[in-house]
């Protein structure tokens, strides 16, 4: 079996592989330099904004695969 593909489309690919790549390297970074909160500050967090579950409209929503 013989694939025939062009300089074009291979470029293409794989400057698309890379940058999907790229994507996920900078989620990464971004998720694990995230500081923890403590249960207090989460708590004082909860009584300033309410609960998560209380908000009706959700603005933006992404699943992300870690």
């Amino acid at each position: 079996m013989e694939l025939s593909i062009s300089k074009d489309e291979l470029y293409t690919m794989i400057k698309t592989a890379v940058r999907e790549v790229i994507n996920e390297k900078e989620i990464h970074y971004i998720i694990h330099s995230l500081p923890e909160v403590s249960d207090e500050e989460m708590k004082e967090i909860t009584e300033k904004h309410g609960s998560p579950d209380s908000y009706s409209d959700v603005a933006f929503s992404e699943t992300l695969d870690v």
